[in-house]
Parts: structure tokens; sequence; C-alpha cells
């Protein structure tokens, strides 16, 4: 497996990429293989968390919450507005913050799942 797989991640980012490279290197072709197979399908790509933002500040606020699975957070932005849009306009500008925290959650979560943590 390629060093560069990770790389074709849509919208990642140096800092993930590294991270990635530095959880995986001591697993085998094969483990890496499946870690990036099932990292794939849980991983969330910034753009989409700001496009959910933006949906948010014209119509339910909170999505990009839900998407996240804060469902708390979420079902708060939708009673409030998005806190009056606050909340709503600050999780655009941390868009990328968000979804590389919950990659990182979930590149954990990935690894234990395989049994390679």
């Amino acid at each position: 497996m390629s060093e560069f797989s990770f790389a074709m991640l849509p919208g990642i980012e140096q800092e993930e990429l590294l991270w990635l490279q530095e959880l995986t290197k001591s697993y085998s072709a094969e483990n890496k293989q499946r870690f990036l197979a099932l990292y794939q399908s849980r991983r969330k790509d910034p753009q989409m968390i700001l496009i959910c933002c933006l949906i948010g500040l014209i119509g339910p606020a909170g999505i990009q919450r839900f998407v996240l699975n804060q469902i708390g957070m979420g079902i708060l932005y939708l009673v409030t507005l998005g806190f009056c849009l606050v909340g709503t306009i600050v999780d655009a500008i941390n868009h990328r913050k968000l979804a590389w925290e919950f990659n990182k959650k979930e590149a954990l979560t990935s690894a234990a799942l395989l049994g390679l943590a």
C-alpha cells in the first residue's frame, strides 16, 4: 500500500495526513488497507461541514452538529436557531477544526475496531 493512499482522501490537510501516517506506521500493508477502508467510510470532509453550516444560516440550524454525531448540540442549535445564528457562524469559521476533531476520534475508533490499537 502506498504512503500516498491517505493523501487521496477528500479535503485532507497536512496535519491529518502526518497524524494518520504516524498512527499507521507500525501496521502491515494489509492492516493499513483495512484501516483506510474503514476510516474513509467514517471520515467527514471539512467542506461538507462548511456546507452544512451555510445551510444552517438559511434553513434548519444545527445540521453540522447532527452530521458530527453531536445530537444534543444539534437539538440545542435547532431550538435556539443556532444560538441566534452566532453559533452557526462560529461553526462555519471553525469547520476545519470541527472536522479534524471528529476525524481524529474516528481514526482511533477505527483502529480499535480492527484491533490495531
